[in-house]
């Protein structure tokens, strides 16, 4: 550390008369520190500094993401404390005499060697850099380096705030072990002899029993293990939760899974509340599973600061948790990160006032187990909850309703308990298998019992009260099941290696190999992700919602037209889509125009605060951008620029139902000169995914270059059904009959007028549909990009089908298929003035007619 001192820069307060030499303020030295380090001046590389916790907390606010205010006391100054306060020798002699498995010696000693670290003195030196530190915590240290003295003594003025401290141990949160829940944390400390107290609990819990037994059993030293803590400003969580960037459970590394609670997050991570549980689909961001938590109690801040639990109103007990904008801005922030750290992330956040904090993140050190399945066919199923631990075992149930009921477990026993926690991991080992009341997957002693091994089943609600002692029962960690006696398992033959090679292939985005007639194009959203999306070798992106380049800015479109700054939202979207298209040299990227409703984005800036009734049938869309035509041409001037960069881009109109609509935004693009750029650098296009579109689509092919089809709104249209909503996903369908009868018709139509046809939901991903797709002579399948090159595989597959079936009709023109000839023909309009009643067709062809517009309304005559 530098011994000179560097005059900061003089400033002033706006207004301060500075010719009066009284009220000139006085620069000041920066901070020098010996045992404090801002997170600013941390990386993901200083674990031996700031410990696994401090070094992630540091990456994370450098890669600026949201994370609480926050410093770091080093490990330096744990090892120092240590020497200093003459401990160091008494803690390695009584550590070395304690036998690991003898239980009740492990808990006596270390209960004596935290009582010996929380007595001992801090050093004055180290006490006093801890609390000017703390009094600064809600400044950056770069402003407090240029701070006046004034300034300093107005925010020294300020209400100390609340903080959470949290161990940091230089072990803790490495890639290959999760030491999850090993060392403590306190939340809500306020006032300087609070924080020191606190902080000596935390390098006191350095020696718990479960952290000196963990450290044992895989093979860290004790000597070489330090500790540091992190002081971070306290969110006053109206809800908080984990997320996984791999399932945990089925280590899918393609699913985010996300768990909270209300209130503080200390009931999930205990496991004493049972979170809402979120699956969601990482390539789309797309909710595919919820599971509503039983939510009787909330973890609250009160007024002095204490952390209180309390009972949750009735109404609120099922409620959920996060409304569906929150998991999928949560899974923006979890798939940033991961790809940051470059694997799998572990992570802690809290929501206050609607704004997202990133607490901390870790790796995920959940082991690849082999995988199993039962024969259950005539098995009874005794209880179910959340598989938290995958995996089969059997053996006899022991009841644990408190501490010290533990000793009773032996080698291949069944734990029950109404909630595992961090302190009977040294039992856990012995377990054969853990099963609870309460809880979620994402509670630290689910983390533990993944990475022992250990099949695991929580949230059961009544497992203490329907399994009996010593009863014989099988866990199914896997699926979240008990069942009756000792059931045989049936291994699928993966071993870990093979379970390894599995997940790195399928972490992998395969290339299309195939060339196919119908191209295939891939849906990429942020510019983050656009790298990874490319290596699928895609003809080409179909579909840019910029609604993820906004997001990423922080402000909504309306803010920027308030503070008549819409040159900035125009140079936002130009780099985020040229971003984009750089990984796409002389292939098209179409870009949806804004499709913002008014219950999406709610915690952008200037965003409106006056949610719709229906958002979903409300003012967003083609609809918004024609009321606000500023916006609509800063978004075009974006696009138009790209082009001119020379990058080949589509524009898409979201949610037409008029042609009107259509036409006044071509004449816009036409004023800003567009219409005139070749058609090989700019197409003009649309989003059929309204019932209205499909009607008019034969007018609305005479205005555009090309049309996509939006399966995921056409569906729900159609259909009459909330695709957000968890009670009627059963019967959302893209394959229903009527909704295929709609992209039946609008795709004859593109043909007609030699408009190019695509589709660009998440049906252009489901086998099923890519094949309908394709018999019925789409131009371009639009996917996600981890499903590229299956559906390039089914597409080539389905084309060589009619290849060759054309082939043979060629060659042999049977009845059948001379038959079939004038049913295509009649479904293209191709047969000029023959009118339809003059058609005599038998039953077995009606069948193929069924869907063809130019029989509507019309009188067939069967013969």
């Amino acid at each position: 550390m530098t011994e000179e001192v560097k005059r900061a820069p003089q400033r002033n307060f706006p207004g301060r008369n500075e010719r009066d030499p009284r009220l000139k303020p006085q620069p000041v030295a920066p901070i020098e520190t010996k045992y404090v380090k801002w997170l600013s001046e941390l990386s993901k590389d200083s674990i031996p500094v700031a410990g696994g916790k401090g070094a992630n907390l540091a990456e994370m606010f450098n890669f600026k993401l949201p994370v609480p205010p926050a410093f770091v006391i080093t490990a330096q100054a744990y090892s120092h404390f240590l020497q200093t306060s003459g401990i160091a020798q008494k803690i390695d002699s009584m550590i070395k005499e304690i036998t690991i498995e003898n239980t009740q010696q492990l808990e006596t000693k270390a209960k004596e060697i935290q009582y010996i670290v929380e007595k001992a003195e801090m050093p004055d030196d180290m006490k006093q850099e801890i609390m000017e530190a703390y009094e600064n915590l809600t400044v950056d240290k770069a402003a407090l380096e240029e701070a006046s003295s004034d300034v300093m003594k107005i925010l020294r003025m300020t209400e100390p705030p609340f903080v959470a401290v949290r161990s940091s141990a230089t072990t803790e949160d490495l890639k290959t072990a999760s030491f999850a829940g090993q060392q403590e944390t306190f939340l809500n400390i306020k006032g300087s002899s609070n924080l020191i107290e606190s902080v000596k609990k935390c390098w006191a819990s350095l020696f718990t029993a479960r952290a000196i037994y963990y450290r044992e059993k895989r093979g860290f030293k004790h000597e070489t293990a330090f500790i540091a803590v992190v002081v971070q400003k306290m969110i006053n969580s109206d809800k908080s939760g984990v997320m996984f960037t791999i399932n945990p459970v089925t280590n899918n590394p393609n699913e985010i899974v996300i768990e909270s609670v209300f209130g503080l997050g200390e009931g999930i991570v205990s496991g004493a509340i049972e979170p809402d549980t979120y699956v969601i689909d990482k390539a789309t961001r797309m909710i595919k599973e919820k599971k509503i938590g039983h939510k009787k109690i909330i973890f609250m801040k009160s007024a002095s600061g204490q952390t209180v639990k309390l009972q949750l109103p009735p109404f609120k007990v099922t409620s959920q948790v996060l409304t569906d904008l929150e998991v999928r801005n949560l899974a923006n922030y979890g798939a940033r990160i991961e790809e940051h750290y470059k694997n799998h992330q572990d992570i802690e956040f809290a929501i206050e006032a609607g704004q997202i904090y990133i607490v901390q993140t870790r790796p995920v050190t959940t082991s690849e187990k082999k995988i199993e399945k039962l024969e259950v066919s005539k098995a009874k199923i005794l209880v179910e909850g959340f598989p938290a631990s995958p995996g089969i075992s059997e053996g006899k149930v022991k009841l644990i309703r408190n501490m010290s009921e533990l000793s009773k477990i032996q080698q291949g026993d069944i734990l029950v308990t109404v909630m595992t926690n961090p302190d009977m991991v040294v039992t856990m080992q012995k377990a054969n298998g853990i099963v609870t009341d309460e809880g979620g997957m994402t509670a630290h002693a689910a983390i533990v019992s993944r990475e022992m091994g250990i099949p695991c089943v929580v949230g059961t609600r009544n497992a203490t009260e329907i399994l009996k002692e010593n009863q014989s029962v099988t866990v199914d960690g896997t699926n979240g099941k008990v069942y009756e006696g000792i059931i045989k398992a049936e291994s699928q033959g993966k071993g870990i290696p093979e379970a390894k090679a599995e997940i790195k292939r399928s972490l992998e985005i395969e290339p299309i190999t195939i060339k196919t007639r119908t191209k295939i194009k891939v849906i990429t959203d942020l510019p983050s992700f656009a790298e990874r999306a490319a290596k699928t070798n895609a003809d080409g992106v179909g579909l840019v919602r910029i609604e993820g380049i906004i997001a990423e800015g922080g402000k909504h479109p309306f803010k920027f037209m308030q503070e008549n700054n819409l040159q900035e939202y125009t140079s936002i979207l130009n780099e985020g889509i040229t971003k984009i298209a750089r990984f796409w040299p002389n292939k098209f990227i179409w870009v949806r125009t804004s499709d913002i409703r008014s219950d999406e984005y709610k915690n952008l800036q200037g965003a409106p605060q006056k949610q719709e009734a229906n958002p979903m049938l409300g003012m967003h869309g083609i609809r918004m951008s024609l009321t606000y035509p500023d916006i609509l041409k800063a978004e075009l001037k974006a696009v138009k620029q790209a082009v001119e960069e020379g990058y080949k881009i589509g524009i898409m109109l979201p949610q037409v139902i008029s042609v009107e609509e259509v036409k006044k935004a071509k004449k816009i693009c036409d004023e800003m000169g567009m219409l005139e750029l070749p058609r090989e650098k700019f197409q003009f296009g649309v989003m059929i995914e309204t019932p209205a579109a499909t009607e008019i689509i034969e007018d609305i092919c005479r205005h555009v270059d090309f049309i996509s089809i939006g399966s995921n709104d056409l569906t729900q249209y159609t259909l009459a059904i909330d695709r957000g909503n968890e009670q009627v996903q059963s019967l959302y369908d893209e394959m229903n009959p009527a909704v295929l009868r709609e992209i039946s018709q609008v795709i004859r139509a593109c043909k007609k007028y030699n408009v190019e046809s695509s589709i660009c939901g998440q049906a252009g991903s489901r086998p099923e549909m890519a094949e309908f797709l394709v018999r019925e002579g789409i131009e371009s399948i639009s996917t996600n990009a981890d499903a590229a090159k299956k559906i390039s595989e089914i597409v080539a597959k389905i084309e060589a089908e009619l290849a060759k079936k054309e082939e043979q009709e060629e060659n042999d023109p049977s009845e059948d298929a001379i038959d079939e000839l004038v049913v295509n023909e009649i479904s293209d309009g191709e047969l000029g003035n023959i009118e339809p009643e003059d058609i005599e067709i038998s039953d077995g062809d009606l069948a193929k007619l069924e869907a063809a517009p130019i029989l509507d309304d019309k009188k067939v005559k069967i013969i």
